[in-house]
């Protein structure tokens, strides 16, 4: 099932973050959240956590990922705002679009794709165990400009997360 804020892209529920009001709890084994999260504005980000906590079965998890802060960080301290860094199938990627969003689709009036805060892996770990879950496992990679990460509704081994993220993150 996909959800989505943007009705054009055909979701099957069309519903948002931070709330998923739409969405019965304890109803999906796994969430997939995919660029989502830097979207929202900070005091935003407990609440969608919380929701993404609440619609997950009791052995549910969630994957995040989003962009690198740290990463992109220190493109930024260069000075070099503006070079991209990748293209995308929307095209070019810089690190401007990565910090407050891709201006190609903002310009279009897709002021969904506006990023309103941004990650370290600490600092998604953190607010993911703030937001109860019980276990967190992320990864950056560097190349590729961005972060992913497993967060598990029930309380489990390093070792168990570990082997789930070697199933589920995509490798560096």
């Amino acid at each position: 099932m996909t959800l989505d804020i943007d009705k054009s892209v055909k979701p099957n529920l069309v519903d948002k973050l931070p709330e998923l009001s739409q969405v019965e709890s304890n109803s999906f084994d796994a969430v997939y959240s995919a660029h989502n999260i830097e979207h929202l504005y900070p005091h935003e980000v407990p609440l969608a956590l919380k929701a993404m906590h609440r619609v997950l079965k009791p052995d549910g998890f969630v994957i995040l990922t989003c962009p690198d802060l740290q990463t992109i960080g220190e493109r930024l301290a260069s000075g070099d705002i503006e070079t991209p860094l990748y293209t995308s199938s929307s095209g070019p990627i810089s690190p401007i679009d990565m910090m407050y969003g891709f201006r190609p689709s903002m310009k279009r009036g897709n002021l969904y794709m506006a990023h309103h805060t941004g990650f370290t892996i600490k600092s998604l770990g953190k607010a993911c165990v703030g937001s109860g879950f019980s276990k967190f496992f992320g990864l950056r990679r560097p190349k590729r400009y961005d972060l992913w990460a497993l967060a598990t509704k029930a309380q489990m081994s390093d070792e168990k997360i570990q082997e789930l993220g070697k199933i589920y993150l995509t490798p560096v």
